[in-house]
């Protein structure tokens, strides 16, 4: 019962809502691991619609006992909150438990992110031969001249590079479409890539048999790169949108161009950046001013 539930669930993310692979499977890990939780707790014939708030923070308990840090823990909450909001529209569940359950609170970190002295150490051989290669430094570019999310890169189509006007169509979540500027840089890579690459593809980056990357092949290509001249805790390819966005502001960009730019729903997920500007505007005036380090 609990598990054709999740999947009648997960179907509905991935039909209507039309979710990323990505953000399906992390769905899915947290409403199989709640439910062997309720299995294991009380009995297999438990059903999750028959939940109230006093078991399902037995839940919370739970995590908080796995050693998960709070963020996570907000994370898996989040899914309950959106799966029991489902049950009740779609009448598979007449209360929600979730209503009086609190979200735990987390200190607020800053986006980390590669200094532009850094980025300009990030050394590529000059005379790149091999397709292996040509593909690494093209998918660091991607993410330093566009900001683009993981998924976003690895299901970009040949089809939505326009060469001619330097810019890239990405879906973002939820299949939004928006419109990325690039450096030359990148497009001239992009020719090359195309010219050499083993097997023609409407997926841009693919193994040498034609197949998609999985990004745990791209996170590690970028966290080899990044640990050349950076011990920046976080070697992701979040840390590159980060330094994308960053840079962007410390350069004059304005905060709404940001924002679109990222895919961001709000703005109040693009002004975290602020924080990180307004940190190199203090150490600029320490170092620049007579009396800034007094």
């Amino acid at each position: 019962m609990n598990q054709d539930l999740v999947n009648f669930f997960l179907e509905h993310l991935q039909i209507e809502r039309r979710l990323s692979p990505y953000t399906l499977r992390s769905y899915q890990t947290d409403l199989l691991q709640f439910s062997s939780f309720i299995s294991e707790e009380f009995t297999p014939e438990k059903s999750i619609v028959d939940l109230n708030s006093k078991e399902i923070r037995l839940w919370l308990v739970y995590l908080a006992n796995q050693s998960l840090d709070n963020r996570s823990i907000n994370r898996k909450l989040a899914t309950l909150r959106t799966f029991y909001k489902y049950l009740q529209r779609t009448g598979k569940a007449i209360e929600n438990p979730m209503i009086s359950i609190k979200m735990v609170k987390t200190s607020k970190k800053l986006p980390q992110f590669l200094r532009e002295s850094e980025m300009e150490k990030i050394a590529f051989h000059s005379e790149i031969s091999s397709f292996e290669e040509l593909q690494q430094e093209l998918i660091f570019q991607l993410f330093y001249g566009t900001g683009m999310r993981l998924s976003e890169l690895i299901n970009l189509q040949v089809n939505q590079i326009d060469f001619l006007n330097h810019q890239i169509k990405v879906l973002g979540k939820r299949n939004k479409e928006r419109i990325i500027p690039a450096p030359k840089s990148i497009f001239e890579l992009l020719e090359k890539y195309l010219k050499i690459r083993p097997v023609d593809s409407e997926i841009l980056l693919t193994n040498t048999k034609g197949k998609a990357l999985y990004p745990m092949f791209v996170q590690r290509i970028i966290k080899k790169i990044i640990s050349q001249t950076s011990t920046i805790e976080k070697q992701s390819p979040h840390v590159l949108r980060h330094s994308y966005a960053t840079h962007l502001l410390n350069k004059g960009a304005d905060l709404n161009a940001i924002k679109e730019l990222l895919g961001h729903a709000n703005l109040a997920a693009t002004q975290v950046y602020t924080h990180n500007s307004l940190e190199k505007m203090k150490e600029i005036y320490k170092q620049a001013h007579p009396k800034g380090g007094k």
